[in-house]
């Protein structure tokens, strides 16, 4: 099997929801990423924070800065196996954040 990150990006903002519907939330991502860890697919992953420093030109310049764009923010990424890639992307289409007004960039890992 071949290694497939899913990038998930935007989302709705998380500080309006209630403790309760925040529980929910995360229980849903629970059940979605054990559902793929038993079924051997998931390789891992983990949600980011919002803060990041930006390095461009050529590395001589660094900014510090929140992502305030929800749909520039990367929220999180996971790692899975599948044999393809519609196969993976078959896989992402599963995922809770859909729910929240994300989307998934579905790519393939290249072995170095």
């Amino acid at each position: 099997m071949k290694e497939f990150m899913f990038i998930i990006r935007g989302g709705e903002d998380m500080n309006s929801y209630s403790p309760e519907e925040m529980q929910q939330h995360m229980n849903d991502w629970e059940n979605w990423m054990g559902g793929l860890a038993q079924k051997e697919q998931l390789v891992g992953g983990q949600p980011l924070f919002d803060q990041a420093i930006s390095i461009t030109q050529k590395g001589s310049k660094v900014t510090d800065r929140p992502l305030a764009e929800g749909k520039e923010l990367v929220g999180g990424y996971i790692i899975v196996k599948a044999n393809d890639l519609k196969q993976a992307a078959d896989l992402a289409q599963g995922c809770p954040g859909f729910d929240h007004d994300c989307t998934i960039e579905v790519r393939e890992i290249n072995p170095m």
